[in-house]
């Protein structure tokens, strides 16, 4: 099940953020309360804990983007497993091959004439 990572209330009057730096990078496995990125504030920089164990599937903010308070910084995928993202299957259509052409069949040699019966 995805959870949404949220940009956290890291003070009364802050309201924005600033993504510094992602400590896990998408299809990596993480565990709840494993730090997971670094975000600064005009008050204070602290690390993002994760809000549950799973694979981290999507990042939403890059870093040095700045974000509201409540805004969505990553997908976690509780039942997700390392290597798999959920970008993957957004870009498997643009990166599919060109149809190929349907195999011909391999050439079959010229079955050899039978030698003709010796005359008697």
């Amino acid at each position: 099940m995805p959870v949404s990572v949220q940009m956290p209330q890291l003070g009364e009057s802050v309201t924005e953020g600033t993504v510094t730096r992602w400590l896990k990078k998408e299809g990596e496995r993480v565990e709840a309360d494993e730090p997971l990125l670094e975000v600064s504030t005009d008050k204070v920089d602290t690390e993002i804990p994760s809000p549950s164990a799973g694979v981290l599937t999507k990042i939403v903010v890059a870093e040095d983007e700045t974000v509201e308070v409540g805004a969505e910084l990553a997908v976690i995928d509780e039942n997700g497993q390392a290597g798999a993202t959920a970008s993957a299957p957004e870009a498997a259509p643009a990166a599919e091959p060109a149809p190929q052409p349907a195999p011909q069949p391999a050439p079959q040699p010229e079955p050899e004439p039978e030698p003709a019966p010796a005359p008697p």
